[in-house]
C-alpha cells in the first residue's frame, strides 16, 4: 500500500502559530496580488517592495509569478532567477529573527549569498532584504515616530535585544532606505504597540505604515490591516478620515470574522485588505468575507453622505439612507459622554444603605455612596434615566445585545456605563427600554460598533423616537418604509444571545 505524503507549506503553519506576530499565509498573498494587474509581472522593471516583511511571503509569491510572467523576455532560468531578485524584490524586515526567516524563504539561505541560495549574483549576505536595528527617538518621554513610551521596558534594551522600533516608520525620509522608485508596495505591517499604560493598554501602528507607504508615492500599494479604523480607535481619527477620502482606495476585501483570513487568530472588529491605486481614482469595490465566502460586492463611495465613518455592510446602505432621509435628530444628542458622573470603573460605594445615601452602578454590582461623591452632572441623581454598559459583549455586534438599566431618581452610576437621558419619568424611560430592544436599533449600532466598547458614538445612526410611548420593530419598519428584503436583512444581521 502505497502512503500518501503530506508535504505542507511551511508559510501556512507560520500563518497558524499565535496573534504575538500575524504572519500572512500564501491564500491569503496571492488574493492581495491577484488585485494586481498581472502585466506587472511580465515587465523586467517592476518593482516591489514589503516594508514590514516577516516570513517572506510577499516576495516568494511575487518571484513565483515574475519566474512565468519574464520567461520569454529572459530565457535562461538563471539569468532571470538572478535579474528578478537583485533587480526587482526588495524588502525590510520588521527583526533580525524575521530577516533570516525571510531570506530563508526567499533566497532559499539565511545569507543572500549563501552556499545554497537561488541567486549566484548577490555580493552581500543581506541581498535585498534589510534589517538595520533602529532605537526609539524619545522627545518628552514619547517617539515621535511611533508613539510608544520610554517607561516600557520592551522598547528600551541594549543592542542584544529587539527594540521594535520599526525601521520603515522610524525615519521622516524613507526613500533613503533603497534610494528608488517603487511600483507595488505591499506587506502586513504589525498591528499594535504596548504604551505601557494600565491593563495592557496599546496603540495602532498599522496605520504609519500605509501613511509612510503613501509618501513613496508607488503606482500601487495594499496591506492587510485590522479594520477597527473603518469606524473609530484610538488614536485612528485623522487616518480613518484619510482613508475614508481617498479616492485612490479602488478594492477592500473585508474579513468580518479575522480567522476566516487569520486561521486560529481574534482580531476584534475583523480585518481587511486593500488596493491603493494611484493614478486611477474613483468608486471603490467592497467585498464582504463571511464564512470563507463572499456574502456582497459592491462598487460604492467609502464615505456615505451625512457619514464620517465607513459602513461596512454594502445591504445596510439603502437601509440607513431611508433612516438618514427623515432627517430626524439622533439618539447620541441625550447619551452621556464618559465617566456621567465623574466616577471611575473601579468605583464601588458601600454593600448596604445607609441615611442619605443614594444607589450607585457600578461594575457589576449596585453599592450606596454620599451625594458629595458624585463629582458631575448632580442634577441627574433625582431624574429618571436609562444606564446602558460601555462595554458590551466580545466585539461581535451580531449577537452583542444592549441590556439597558432603568436607573431610577435618587440613582447614578460609574464610567462602566453611559446615560441615556434623563428623561421625563418612568415610563418614558421604560419605552425608551423597549426602542433599545429592538432588532431596528441594534442594527443601526451594529453599523457603527466593531469592537467591545460602545461610547455614544456608536449610537449616531439610532434616530431619537417619540417615548410616550413604546415601540416595536414592526412598527420601525413600517415607519421607515423598510422593504421585506430589507426587513430580512435586519433579521438575520442581529442574531441575540438565547434567553434575552
Amino acid at each position: 500500500m502505497i502512503r500518501e505524503t503530506h508535504n505542507p507549506d511551511v508559510l501556512n503553519c507560520l500563518a497558524n502559530l499565535s496573534s504575538d506576530e500575524v504572519f500572512t499565509s500564501p491564500k491569503i498573498a496571492n488574493e492581495m496580488l491577484y488585485m494586481l494587474p498581472q502585466s506587472l509581472f511580465e515587465s523586467p522593471d517592476t518593482k516591489f517592495l514589503d516594508p514590514c516583511t516577516k516570513s517572506g511571503v510577499f516576495l516568494r509569491e511575487i518571484a513565483k509569478r515574475l519566474l512565468v510572467g519574464l520567461e520569454k523576455k529572459i530565457p535562461n532560468l538563471q539569468t532571470r532567477i538572478n535579474h528578478i531578485f537583485t533587480n526587482q524584490l526588495y524588502g525590510i524586515a520588521i527583526t533580525q529573527l524575521t530577516s533570516l526567516l525571510s531570506r530563508r524563504s526567499v533566497y532559499c539561505s539565511k545569507t543572500a549569498n549563501g552556499k545554497y541560495s537561488i541567486v549566484d549574483n548577490f555580493v552581500g549576505d543581506v541581498g535585498n532584504i534589510k534589517f538595520d536595528k533602529i532605537k526609539h527617538t524619545f522627545k518628552d518621554h514619547k517617539c515621535e515616530f511611533c508613539g510608544v513610551r520610554d517607561n516600557v521596558d520592551t522598547y528600551v534594551r541594549d543592542d542584544s535585544m529587539e527594540t521594535h522600533a520599526y525601521q520603515f516608520i522610524h525615519t521622516y525620509k524613507p526613500q533613503e532606505i533603497f534610494n528608488m522608485k517603487f511600483d507595488v508596495i505591499i506587506g502586513n505591517p504589525p498591528y499594535q504597540l504596548s504604551d505601557g499604560g494600565a491593563q495592557a493598554s496599546a496603540i495602532p501602528i498599522y496605520n504609519k505604515f500605509v501613511e509612510q507607504a503613501k509618501k513613496l508615492n508607488p503606482r500601487y500599494l495594499t496591506m492587510i490591516i485590522p479594520s477597527r479604523w473603518f469606524a473609530g480607535g484610538r488614536n485612528l481619527d485623522e487616518f480613518r478620515d484619510n482613508m475614508l477620502n481617498d479616492k485612490h482606495i479602488r478594492i477592500i476585501h473585508d474579513y468580518i470574522n479575522s480567522a476566516d483570513c487569520f486561521s486560529g487568530v481574534e482580531i476584534k472588529g475583523g480585518v481587511c485588505y486593500f488596493l491603493w491605486d494611484r493614478d486611477n481614482p474613483g468608486l471603490c469595490n467592497i467585498n464582504t468575507h463571511d464564512n470563507n465566502q463572499i456574502i456582497s460586492s459592491m462598487d460604492r463611495n467609502l464615505l456615505e453622505n451625512g457619514c464620517d465613518v465607513f459602513v461596512r455592510y454594502n445591504e445596510s446602505i439603502p437601509i440607513l439612507r431611508k433612516v438618514k432621509n427623515q432627517q430626524e435628530i439622533t439618539i447620541d444628542t441625550i447619551i452621556s459622554t464618559q465617566r456621567p458622573f465623574g466616577l471611575r470603573t473601579y468605583f464601588q460605594g458601600q454593600p448596604q444603605k445607609f441615611n442619605n445615601s443614594i444607589k450607585v452602578y457600578a461594575n457589576q454590582q449596585v453599592g450606596y455612596i454620599l451625594r458629595d461623591d458624585v463629582i458631575v452632572n448632580e442634577k441627574w441623581i433625582d431624574l429618571p434615566k436609562v444606564i446602558v454598559p460601555r462595554a458590551i459583549g466580545t466585539g461581535d455586534s451580531k449577537t452583542d445585545w444592549i441590556k439597558p438599566i432603568y436607573s431610577e431618581p435618587g440613582s447614578c452610576c460609574t464610567e462602566t456605563y453611559v446615560v441615556f437621558g434623563p428623561l421625563e419619568n418612568e415610563t418614558q424611560c421604560k419605552n425608551l427600554i423597549t426602542y433599545i430592544n429592538t432588532k431596528f436599533f441594534h442594527f443601526l449600532v451594529t453599523l457603527q460598533k466593531n469592537t467591545m466598547m460602545a461610547p455614544k458614538s456608536v449610537y449616531s445612526f439610532v434616530p431619537l423616537q417619540d417615548f410616550s410611548k413604546p415601540w416595536t420593530d414592526k412598527e420601525l419598519y413600517l415607519k421607515y418604509k423598510l422593504t421585506q428584503e430589507e426587513i430580512n436583512f435586519i433579521e438575520n444581521m442581529v442574531r441575540p444571545e438565547v434567553g434575552v
